[in-house]
Parts: structure tokens; sequence; C-alpha cells
């Protein structure tokens, strides 16, 4: 899992591997809640009245109770979690070949944050890559197909809504005291990169049914 360092509710996990042909096999797995709340239930119903989790500066309301968001729900590093993947195989011009969709369990070998990501694939930072040595070669792999699909999205004329997005520091009362624009690096990039293509292929798998 890739996230902010704050974030509680880790939904969303990647994978990618090289495979024998030169391709990539991207994963992407997303926390299962519907295993637990039932449709039409009174965790649904209660869900529907909220609508989405609501995300302030110093904590979240969440839709669902935290005992699922942020326990059973959330991939947390070292445990079995029910997923839904999307597994696509994706080649060196990033076109998507072939892809799978599929109930899983999957568990989470590191819970990683953005500007450690970043610092180790932007600033070849050598006490973060000593610590995540046995990953380091998935994070490359992972930049490496990052920039593949995002100069596929730019030939093909994707829009990039690359709006800048203020940053609140607070203090120890929660009294704002500095406001900044937030960073999005390459860690941020990446992530962004393997929502968009597993929800284009999502989306054509249901269009194609």
């Amino acid at each position: 899992t890739i996230d902010g360092a704050t974030s509680k509710d880790l939904d969303d996990g990647v994978s990618v591997e090289k495979m024998q042909n030169g391709n990539y096999l991207l994963g992407v797995h997303i926390a299962d809640v519907s295993h637990y709340v039932v449709a039409d239930g009174n965790l649904d119903e209660e869900a529907l009245k909220r609508g989405n989790s609501v995300y302030l500066i110093s904590r979240v309301v969440p839709m669902l109770p935290k005992v699922l968001s942020n326990g059973i729900c959330s991939l947390n590093q070292g445990e079995d979690r029910l997923t839904l993947t999307c597994e696509m195989e994706i080649d060196k011009e990033g076109n998507v070949v072939n892809h799978q969709i599929f109930e899983s369990i999957i568990n989470s070998k590191e819970r990683m944050v953005y500007d450690d990501v970043s610092d180790i694939l932007e600033n070849n930072d050598k006490k973060l890559t000593a610590r995540y040595q046995d990953i380091y070669e998935d994070l490359k792999r992972m930049n490496d197909l990052a920039l593949i699909l995002r100069n596929k999205r730019k030939t093909t004329g994707s829009l990039d809504f690359d709006f800048d997005e203020a940053e609140i520091t607070l203090d120890e009362n929660e009294v704002p005291i500095m406001v900044s624009i937030e960073q999005r690096r390459i860690a941020n990039r990446l992530i962004e990169e393997f929502m968009l293509i597993a929800n284009k292929t999502v989306a054509e798998h249901f269009y194609w049914m």
C-alpha cells in the first residue's frame, strides 16, 4: 500500500511483476467492503445517508464504522485481507492486452507513504533504499510502468487536471498556522496512473458485457 502518512483506512494496494514476454502484470487490489456490508442492511442504509467519508484537516468522519474502515477492511501490513483484484497485462506501449477481475485475498508486504517512496525514486535516498531493500526492485518496476502509462495517456489526448491544492498546517490546538502548496510527487502520480488504468479497464469490461 502507498498512502499519506496520516491515512488510517488503507483501501487499495498495488503489485507489479515483469512477465517472461517482457510485459508488465499490474494488480490493483481494492478492499472488498461488500463482503461485510450487506445490501439494504443497516450498515448499507446508514452509509447511504452519509454518502461518503468526510476528510477534514485533522480527522475523518467515516461513512462506515471505524471497525470496518480502519480495521477489517483496511489493507494493513502483514494481515490477510479480502479484496477485489483487477489484474492487467500491459505491454511496453502501455496497452492492456489482457485482464482479469476476481475476488482475492492479499497480504500487504509494506505500509508505504508517498514521501518515502518519492524519496527513494526521485532522490535515491540510501537510508530508505536500504530499509526497503526487499521491495526496492518492485518500486522501480512500478515507476517504469507508471511512466509508460502516463506517456500513453498523453499521446491519446488525456486531460491532466494538475491543479495546486492547499496543505493546511494546524498547531496543537488545531488552529491553522500555515497554508502551503501540497506537493504531488512521483509516488502520488504513480498511484494515480495505476488507479486510472484500473478504472478504465473495469469500465471497458462492463461496457463489453
